[in-house]
């Protein structure tokens, strides 16, 4: 099991100190959120939360998650990164597929993109793209983006995005893994479809057990079976040495945690504070071999 850090809700002004800092104690990634706004009044629930509201306010720091996995690849050389995840449906996959596959180069293809559609209406609307029919419409921008990013002179015509033959050059030199997050049956079954594996919001142990089952079968039913997928898990209830080797029991094969939270610091804990955490969670977890016993 691979372990990735996450760092959601901190000061944007630590984040390449802490790339640096989980490259050097062994984590394998970086989780990097996404967050366009946040609105004052919110149409719709949160669906990551029991009574539906959002874990940040106004003045909790955002970056844009492809600018940060450029900066931290600046100064790692095997660090991974991926979105956790990036909300697609507000966004133009042609621009997007720019991005990504600068960030891809730029990192030496070091870079996975995580996608989900979006939970907020505002989101949408206010980036001029309509809200209703959003789930068909990232399913085309998922294929617009891996026909660009694959290389070539391509061309599109589909329901919701049209284009006559271009290029963007260079094109990564491997293929960009795409995970899929959600929970919902059709979440799942997109990335049964066409993900290199699914990325989880908190879930306690048992549901990702169920739900890394339903994947499975899944991805049986589309001929999948054999072929590696990533289980990218928030588990809010297994931990220590017997809680982790549950999960990797489970199928879990990227552990994603915050080990300052797990140490009873907050987001806003000092900068050596959390790294004094993730040179202690990797001790315990990343180098104590337990793995192998």
């Amino acid at each position: 099991m691979k372990y990735t850090l996450s760092v959601a809700m901190g000061p944007v002004e630590e984040l390449v100190a802490l790339a640096q800092c989980a490259e050097e104690v062994g984590f394998d990634a970086i989780a990097l959120p996404d967050s366009l706004f946040f609105m004052e009044k919110a149409a719709a629930d949160y669906p990551y939360t029991p009574d539906g509201s959002r874990m940040w306010n106004a003045d909790t720091p955002w970056v844009d998650p492809l600018i940060a996995a450029a900066a931290m690849g600046a100064v790692t050389s095997t660090l991974r990164f991926y979105t956790n995840v990036l909300k697609l449906g507000s966004r133009n996959p042609l621009l997007l597929a720019r991005q990504v596959g600068s960030v891809a180069n730029l990192t030496g293809n070091r870079f996975g993109l995580g996608v989900g559609i979006g939970w907020a209406p505002e989101e949408f609307e206010w980036c001029g793209v309509p809200y209703a029919r959003r789930g068909a419409r990232v399913d085309e921008m998922i294929d617009v983006i891996k026909l660009v990013l694959a290389g070539g002179m391509v061309e599109f015509h589909g329901e919701f995005y049209d284009f006559d033959r271009l290029q963007m050059s260079p094109a990564p030199s491997a293929p960009v893994p795409f995970y899929v997050g959600g929970h919902t049956d059709v979440a799942l079954k997109r990335a049964a479809r066409i993900g290199d594996g699914w990325t989880s919001a908190m879930m306690t142990g048992a549901q990702l057990a169920e739900t890394i089952g339903k994947l499975q079968a899944l991805l049986a039913e589309h001929d999948r079976a054999d072929v590696p997928f990533e289980y990218q898990a928030v588990c809010i209830d297994k931990f220590g040495v017997d809680g982790h080797r549950e999960l990797a029991a489970t199928g879990v094969t990227d552990n994603i945690v915050i080990p300052w939270m797990l140490d009873g610091l907050g987001f806003d804990a000092p900068l050596a504070a959390k790294q004094d955490s993730l040179k202690r969670f990797a001790d315990t977890y990343i180098h104590s071999g337990w793995q192998e016993k």
